[in-house]
């Protein structure tokens, strides 16, 4: 009788979740899949803006992954402390675990340090902490100078600044300050949506209508104490709040694998494997050609679970990873707009852009409803 398949998945975010589940519901019995992630709760990258604007609280947005009950599949609330590709062997603070199939989906880790004087004037709001930080801090600012900046060229969603302003716009609003108070959205890339000018003209217009000034393909090089952010054209931004989306990097542990090239995970688009035989890398630690986001991973996830019922059960070949994705939008007074995405399908990326709407609304909640049941359920 063949032994089942050891698989071991390190990050359980959107990528190690979706896995799990897929291999544990199609390969049942086939495969012993050990899943590991240094904390004790998923939360969705959306609900860190509900929990800034106090529409949450941190609690509500945890699921515990004590909750995961999958047969086939183990949890560990564990450290990942090495991981040497060529064995799939992987050590944790709190042992070593053998792998036939090894798959990194540990993520980008947020480098705050990487722009001087951020840790001391500014605020970063990409982590649930953070953004519970900015919560405690909104509701006594009275006005002024708002910058939010996005620090690096890579970074999880991005369409996630704007959703800021324009949230951080009405919550302002509301509290009678926003008159009184400047936003100003700085970041390196050339427009909100690169794939789509319709929906990037469709975020500028709504920045535009809400006197929310941008400015594009502008990298912030430094804070000084003095509340001055430096622009590397010249320029200077005095502020009174900054919220900061800090550089991204791989996870020290990945880089040090020997895993990375230029600081990500190389992959095949197609497949998610890596130049290491049985080891594959889905979401934001790779250098795949499409945005870090957390749909992304799923998809890449998918593809991956995809792969390995083929490879352990057989059957048709499966289909490339084709990157094809929803991306659901807040774009002020609590109305959501979404973007069918395809980044590689085609002969180029295409994006549908559709306005906002109640029913985008209900989309995006039942989005996040089924994944909450299939990964925890």
């Amino acid at each position: 009788m063949r032994l089942p398949v050891r698989i071991v998945i390190l990050g359980a975010g959107f990528g190690g979740l979706e896995l799990s589940s897929r291999l544990s519901a199609e390969l049942a019995g086939e495969v012993e899949v050990t899943l590991i992630d240094q904390g004790d709760a998923f939360i969705f990258g959306f609900s860190k803006l509900a929990v800034m604007f106090g529409r949450r609280t941190l609690e509500d947005v945890r699921l515990p992954y004590r909750r995961i009950a999958k047969p086939g599949v183990e949890f560990r609330q564990e450290t990942v402390v090495s991981i040497d590709p060529e064995r799939k062997r992987v050590v944790t603070n709190a042992g070593t675990y053998d792998a036939d199939i090894l798959v990194v989906a540990l993520g980008a880790d947020l480098a705050p340090e990487a722009t001087p004087g951020l840790v001391g004037a500014g605020l970063e709001f990409y982590t649930p902490e953070g953004a519970a930080r900015v919560r405690e801090i909104l509701p006594h600012f009275e006005g002024g100078n708002v910058v939010i900046a996005v620090l690096g060229g890579f970074f999880k969603c991005p369409p996630a600044p704007y959703e800021t302003a324009f949230m951080l716009h009405d919550y302002l609003t509301r509290r009678g300050v926003r008159e009184g108070s400047s936003i100003h959205l700085v970041t390196p890339m050339p427009k909100p949506i690169p794939v789509s000018d319709e929906t990037s003209n469709a975020i500028v217009a709504l920045l535009d209508e809400r006197d929310i000034t941008h400015s594009h393909s502008s990298w912030i090089t430094s804070l000084d104490s003095t509340k001055v952010a430096h622009i590397k054209d010249g320029r200077e931004l005095p502020f009174d709040l900054f919220l900061a989306v800090p550089v991204h990097r791989a996870p020290p542990v990945v880089v040090e694998s020997g895993l990375t090239e230029d600081g990500w995970i190389p992959v095949d688009a197609k497949t998610l494997s890596t130049r290491f035989t049985d080891v594959y890398a889905v979401g934001d630690v790779t250098s795949a050609p499409v945005p870090r986001a957390g749909v992304i991973a799923e998809g890449e996830a998918s593809t991956v679970a995809d792969v390995l019922i083929n490879q352990i059960k057989g059957g048709p070949t499966p289909a490339p990873f084709g990157g094809e994705v929803i991306c659901y939008i807040e774009m002020g007074d609590s109305t959501i707009g979404k973007v069918n995405v395809n980044f590689l399908s085609g002969s180029a990326p295409t994006a549908l852009f559709t306005p906002p709407s109640p029913e985008a609304a209900e989309e995006k909640a039942l989005f996040a409803s089924t994944r909450r049941q299939r990964w925890f359920g």
